[in-house]
């Protein structure tokens, strides 16, 4: 299979072809289930690197090449793959807002949202009463 692939990459189809079957064959692999991930950054830069290297399998440029990231973006016209899985979570997310108040992605969103609000003004509250204050004279060097 593997040596199937590599004459699938390799072979002189036009990139047009190329690029199609990528987004309506291997990108939908990429993203399956993506709704669901929570994203770091080290997690987005592994993501949007896999993406880079098939684009450049997909060109034909080898490792040893030095071609920007941005030349390649430009010549596929395709955006990162991070932000395809972040307009995904967006509609996602804009589908639920938009969903009776009585359904129950609603009530686990609304109750999520909620939840982080208190996380987030607790750890504030905290770190008001239990950090020094900052002077004037320790900030200004």
């Amino acid at each position: 299979m593997q040596s199937l692939d590599n004459h699938f990459w390799k072979s002189r189809i036009f990139i047009p072809t190329k690029l199609k079957l990528y987004n309506t064959c291997i990108l939908p692999i990429f993203v399956y289930g993506s709704e669901c991930w929570a994203i770091t950054k080290v997690d987005a830069r592994r993501i949007d690197a896999l993406d880079q290297w098939c684009l450049k399998t997909l060109l034909g440029i080898k490792w040893h090449q030095f071609v920007r990231n941005k030349e390649v973006r430009r010549i596929t016209k395709q955006p990162n793959l991070t932000a395809i899985i972040q307009s995904w979570h967006l509609s996602i997310f804009g589908h639920i807002a938009h969903t009776d108040d009585n359904a129950d992605a609603k009530m686990i969103l609304t109750a999520l949202l909620s939840q982080l609000e208190e996380t987030t003004r607790a750890s504030s509250c905290y770190m008001a009463e239990h950090l020094p204050a900052r002077s004037e004279s320790t900030t200004s060097h």
